[in-house]
């Protein structure tokens, strides 16, 4: 199958051509169909499947066939809802390409900027407005957006918009749009709740899955370390040696251990940034264009970045920190393999962190083969590192209440001009693990 079969407005087909793409992905040739007969679409799919395309090519077709004009004053045709800021950035980049050369307007709104600008752009009102829930439920408060008659609205990366705490802005949101819409939910996860988020927005929806919800894409190979909270730093700076030129990104559990950390990696001679909730707008958006770029070649991140974003060439995912949440593990290793290509996961578990391992282990129904170190018997010790009191958005496994002050990261440096080393790194399998071209 390719484009030309689904019946896309050939304004779009040339659009796709533009980017050199053919043919559509699994859940993108599944959802597009049914989408553009009107139906609800409830689709599961892995990270790095196309989802985005997969919303977007049926919602800018409508919107250029049958729902043309000019917009009404404060009010979107179409809301798009995703949880983090990056994600809106890069939903509304995507949908740009899309619609180069037409007269259909994108907007976003989200947190971490100034409203006024917002408020402006909608006074005239859009043809797509995506948004966070948070700074979207500000601005309807204040009057600024009117939800009354958007016929469209999709909700991407649904299961994360519930680990963030989003359910009770979504339920709001819902009663103020109209009751005869289309809605459109993705999602790589199905966690309990969100059958509640589904019975709210959706309507005899048809469900698309192209692959069990939880589950890796099948071209990251993963390992994992077996090895004490203080040894991490000097192991993940001896694997990051092996591959300086290619981009590595490193998810902690902390917004103040992933300061620590890259900062210490700063100081050994990587090129290395940091996102995390405590970074500006502008200084997150930075590091995040500059690891594009390759100026930035090793990210370190909070799961503020585990979602959605699309980063070309991301050869190796390290979980320095174990996620409380385990699907919060599929989102991270997801950033990397996307589009068909390979890809590498490593994984750091200390003795506090083993219960976190089976939980992850439970997710995926997939073993990972450890690399190094022995796995620890028995239960978890009772206090983790890295816990200390939780503050909501505190860059933790993405619940609200999760992260907060981290312990064991290490400070300053060490013995081999390695990060916050704080002892002599762990025995381990120099033959696994390692980054090599076949990855």
């Amino acid at each position: 199958m390719d484009f030309d079969m689904l019946g896309l407005d050939p304004r779009l087909l040339d659009a796709l051509k533009r980017t050199n793409i053919s043919e559509p992905t699994p859940i993108q040739a599944q959802a597009i169909p049914h989408a553009m007969n009107g139906r609800d679409v409830l689709g599961l799919a892995q990270t790095g499947t196309g989802k985005t395309a997969a919303f977007g090519l049926p919602l800018v077709h409508a919107l250029m066939t049958t729902h043309g004009g000019r917009p009404t004053p404060k009010q979107p045709k179409s809301l798009i809802l995703a949880p983090t800021r990056e994600l809106v950035r890069q939903i509304a980049e995507t949908l740009s390409h899309m619609t180069q050369g037409t007269q259909i307007r994108i907007q976003t709104i989200t947190g971490g900027v100034s409203p006024g600008p917002q408020i402006r752009k909608m006074e005239k009102g859009c043809d797509v407005l995506v948004a966070t829930p948070g700074r979207l439920i500000d601005l309807l408060e204040q009057g600024a957006v009117n939800l009354a008659g958007t016929p469209f609205l999709v909700l991407d990366e649904a299961d994360q918009m519930l680990d963030l705490g989003f359910i009770h802005a979504l339920r709001k949101i819902a009663r103020l749009l109209p009751e005869d819409r289309q809605t459109m939910l993705f999602s790589a996860t199905m966690p309990k709740q969100m059958n509640e988020l589904a019975n709210t927005y959706l309507r005899n929806p048809v469900r698309v899955e192209v692959s069990p919800p939880g589950r890796p894409a099948d071209k990251i190979a993963q390992y994992i370390h077996f090895l004490d909270q203080s040894e991490k730093p000097a192991l993940l700076a001896d694997l990051l040696d092996e591959h300086r030129d290619e981009r590595a990104l490193v998810f902690a559990r902390t917004k103040h251990g992933a300061e620590r950390l890259m900062k210490g990696l700063d100081k050994s001679g990587f090129a290395a940034a940091s996102i995390h909730g405590n970074k500006s707008q502008g200084q997150r958006l930075r590091a995040l264009d500059g690891f594009r770029d390759g100026d930035i070649r090793v990210l370190v991140a909070t799961d503020v970045a585990a979602r959605g974003l699309d980063i070309p060439d991301v050869r190796h995912v390290y979980n320095y920190d174990l996620p409380n949440v385990a699907d919060a593990y599929v989102h991270r290793i997801g950033r990397t393999a996307r589009a068909g290509a390979s890809g590498r996961a490593v994984a750091f578990c200390s003795p506090e962190e083993i219960d976190l391992l089976r939980d992850i282990e439970k997710t995926t129904k997939l073993p990972i083969e450890v690399a190094g170190g022995e796995r620890p018997t028995g239960p978890a010790p009772k206090k983790a590192d890295g816990g200390g009191r939780g503050r909501r958005g505190g860059g933790g496994g993405g619940k609200p209440g999760g992260g907060g002050g981290g312990r064991g990261q290490g400070q300053g440096q060490g013995a081999r001009g390695k990060p916050g080393v704080t002892a002599s790194k762990p025995k381990r399998n120099r033959r696994r693990g390692r980054s090599s071209n076949a990855a």
